[in-house]
């Protein structure tokens, strides 16, 4: 297998909705894009699949090395996903501390399990999702920097999403990212997640939630330059699949506790092609 097949396999295997916005790019693009999806996924279950975090620390180590090695001139990386993405680093310019910064993002979730306020959960949203939105878009194609400001905030608004569609399963596993002083203040306690306590209080919690990730997509798209939207037209069909799901678990009064809400991947490929048409 080569490592252009691993990284495919490994973002077909994943289900992501993002797969999709990649079926429509051009093959070098869809290459690059795939293999630095194929790196976010790798690191993220570094840390989700270990039991023991001195572990996951040992890993995420290796990890950095090979992505030193990979910007090193006599550098030999090792694993298919840094060989898949090396031809792509110079073309896109794709930068060594934004890689390095998604490793720290993932090292995070090592440290922490809870947010006091949103600034705090905004910046580790910063580590794990606004650097690779700007890395994404470096490979879509950019010809104004305001691209990148859009990209970042269309990142946050990913994970802002992703945040809301998985309270009920990252409780499960310790994790509670819906920020302290925002669940004080609608009166919900981290023991109604731990045990799926769903109330009208949690529905105004996750009500709050979503308007806020709804606001993040209107400040993104507001600063996507019309010159840059035809090449940014996969962030586009996420965000139109982002936020479809958003309305679906609104729709559906914010059972997240105990489900995790999806679309179809019809669905999805429809919204995808529906948002290429259209820009």
């Amino acid at each position: 297998m080569s490592p252009d097949e691993y990284c495919q396999q490994k973002t077909v295997q994943s289900g992501s909705s993002f797969y999709y916005s990649f079926l429509f790019l051009p093959p070098e693009r869809r290459r690059a894009i795939t293999a630095l999806y194929a790196f976010c996924r790798e690191v993220d279950d570094t840390v989700d699949e270990a039991s023991d975090g001195s572990l996951a620390r040992i890993k995420l180590a290796w990890w950095r090395n090979e992505v030193a090695s990979m910007y090193a001139a006599d550098g030999t990386p090792t694993h298919p996903v840094m060989l898949a993405l090396r031809p792509h680093i110079a073309i896109y310019d794709l930068k060594q501390e934004h890689l390095q910064a998604i490793i720290d993002g993932m090292e995070m979730d090592l440290d922490q399990s809870r947010y006091l306020d949103y600034p705090g959960l905004r910046k580790y949203c910063w580590h794990v999702a606004g650097v690779v939105g700007i890395l994404s878009a470096s490979i879509f194609g950019v010809t104004d920097p305001k691209t990148l400001a859009y990209a970042e905030k269309l990142g946050l608004a990913f994970q802002l999403t992703n945040i809301i569609r998985d309270v009920g399963e990252d409780a499960r596993k310790g994790r509670i990212y819906l920020p302290v002083n925002e669940l004080q203040q609608f009166g919900v306690t981290a023991a109604d997640l731990l045990n799926a306590r769903h109330s009208e209080k949690f529905e105004a919690l996750m009500k709050f939630q979503t308007d806020r990730a709804q606001a993040c997509y209107d400040e993104a798209l507001a600063l996507l330059p019309k010159q840059d939207r035809r090449a940014q037209r996969p962030g586009l069909m996420m965000a139109a699949i982002y936020r479809t799901l958003l309305d679906e678990i609104e729709r559906d009064g914010f059972h997240v506790l105990t489900q995790r809400i999806s679309l179809t991947p019809l669905r999805k490929l429809w919204l995808a092609w529906k948002t290429y048409v259209r820009n």
